[in-house]
């Protein structure tokens, strides 16, 4: 994964627009992932989904308690993306409290495929999902890569999430 480019797709987004109207002012928008990562370092982590236990008790709490650390440690952003619709990660985002990391909603696992990460998760009934892994992205290239280990389609995982916590890409932007 070192030195390569992510991959550029199309996320679809929905954000606040006040001019929408009425109980839901949200209107969608394409966000591509080459104007994401475009000129700058971003921590992105990437989980199963939305609710599960794991994403919403350990990792995605954990990167939002040290954004502050990733951001002072020379990160422009932080990114989590998931293979959740907009409405999943939007809901919650607001469940959790997150108010710091974007939650990127990778509905169709367009990037999470192109990033040779997407998995099936149906022995929970999930459907396809995203392995657990983090990233640190310079200008588009992957230069750090943190994956769990055992990736497979067979329900073997014990959900593993070890390598992908924020205090290792902590580490690593300390000693880049």
């Amino acid at each position: 994964m070192l030195g390569r480019q992510v991959p550029d797709v199309v996320l679809k987004t929905r954000v606040r627009d006040e001019s929408v109207g009425g109980p839901n002012p949200f209107r969608w928008q394409d966000v591509s992932t080459g104007e994401l990562f475009k000129g700058r370092r971003v921590a992105v982590f990437s989980l199963p989904g939305a609710f599960t236990p794991t994403c919403s008790t350990e990792q995605c709490p954990a990167f939002e308690r040290e954004y502050d650390a990733l951001k002072a440690a020379g990160v422009d952003e932080v990114y989590c993306i998931s293979v959740n619709d907009a409405f999943v990660m939007y809901q919650w985002g607001r469940h959790l409290g997150v108010e710091k990391v974007k939650l990127l909603p990778d509905g169709s696992g367009d990037f999470t495929r192109r990033m040779g990460m997407l998995i099936r998760k149906n022995h929970l009934g999930f459907g396809e999902r995203s392995w657990r892994y983090a990233m640190v992205v310079d200008n588009g290239k992957i230069v750090a890569w943190f994956e769990e280990p055992g990736i497979n389609d067979d329900g073997l995982d014990e959900d593993p999430y070890e390598q992908s916590t924020p205090d290792n890409v902590l580490g690593w932007l300390r000693g880049a």
